[in-house]
């Protein structure tokens, strides 16, 4: 297959595009700022129409993945920048691929599970799941993350694109070894003594194995009664608490100290961050994979977090 991965030089892009050549799959990434790689990188604009987008016509597989990272301070201009990459990169692929001569007969479109809402009682699955915005007691800038994701799904359904089948990605944290991911920061965090819990530890994790990631990707590509929204994600979210003493045992740490809300505050702040990725309960869980008989190699966080801690000493090895 040829598979087109716009904005495919973060740690999702490179771990699609890894396996996706070791299958012997044809892989173009489209990047703004191109950079050498095992496969093709070509350069696009994500605002408006060029050259890059032959490589659309013809391709059998589009992953869009374009837009800018929310690992940040939710400053003005740092929100307009994480909506505007979203919506203006999604809405130029729609237009690639409306007219393309031959267009790809799946599009499988980035979301994220941060969509739904915060919520302790019940999962939110597919069919079911509510969308956040209207809790209570929930901080204003959480409110901003419903709406990028929101508007982020807004415009791909807008999108005419009659051959081609579109899958919206809800995608929880997806855990891989490699450097500079969420993993790679948690197991930090754990080996430096400061893998306790977060706050009051309540709040439910959603993950996913890389390699189930991959694996649920291809699942997408060949099941073709599977569109809209999808929720990919690890069957069995767990509170933070329960999470890090898992990921402490995984990796031979008996101690981690717990975090204040307040420390936590702090830390984001001088890392430029929000504790919203830390402190919102996100229990997501995959109904639709599960129901075409998907079935995930690594289903609970302690198996997940036993085979990342393994490849990730591995990969220190090497």
């Amino acid at each position: 297959m040829k598979i087109v991965i716009p904005g495919g030089t973060g740690q999702v892009g490179t771990i699609l595009a890894r396996a996706f050549q070791h299958d012997g799959h044809d892989v173009v990434i489209l990047s703004r700022n191109p950079v050498a790689a095992p496969w093709r990188v070509v350069t696009w604009d994500s605002r408006m129409l060029g050259a890059w987008s032959k490589e659309i016509d013809g391709a059998d597989v589009l992953i869009n993945l374009a837009g800018r990272s929310v690992n940040c301070r939710y400053s003005a201009q740092n929100r307009q920048a994480i909506m505007d990459s979203r919506i203006n990169s999604t809405r130029i692929v729609g237009e690639a691929i409306s007219q393309a001569v031959n267009p790809p007969r799946v599009w499988l479109q980035a979301s994220t599970a941060t969509i739904y809402a915060h919520r302790f009682d019940a999962a939110n699955d597919d069919a079911t799941g509510i969308i956040g915005g209207s809790e209570p007691n929930v901080p204003e800038t959480w409110n901003f993350s419903i709406d990028v994701a929101t508007s982020w799904e807004r415009v791909t359904d807008e999108a005419v694109t009659p051959k081609t089948r579109k899958v919206k990605m809800r995608t929880a944290v997806t855990m891989s070894p490699d450097p500079g991911g969420p993993f790679d920061l948690l197991l930090k965090i754990v080996r430096l003594g400061l893998g306790g819990r977060a706050a009051d530890g309540r709040q439910f994790i959603s993950w996913l194995h890389h390699l189930d990631f991959v694996r649920a990707v291809y699942w997408l590509i060949d099941h073709d009664e599977l569109e809209g929204p999808v929720n990919l994600a690890a069957p069995n979210p767990i509170p933070n608490d329960e999470f890090m003493r898992v990921l402490r045992n995984a990796c031979g740490k008996r101690f981690g100290l717990n975090a204040t809300k307040l420390i936590l505050e702090a830390a984001a702040f001088l890392m430029r961050s929000e504790t919203e990725l830390i402190l919102k309960s996100r229990r997501v869980v995959p109904s639709l994979l599960l129901s075409t008989g998907f079935t995930f190699r690594f289903p609970t966080w302690r198996e997940a977090a036993e085979d990342l801690c393994r490849e990730a000493k591995d990969l220190r090895r090497r």
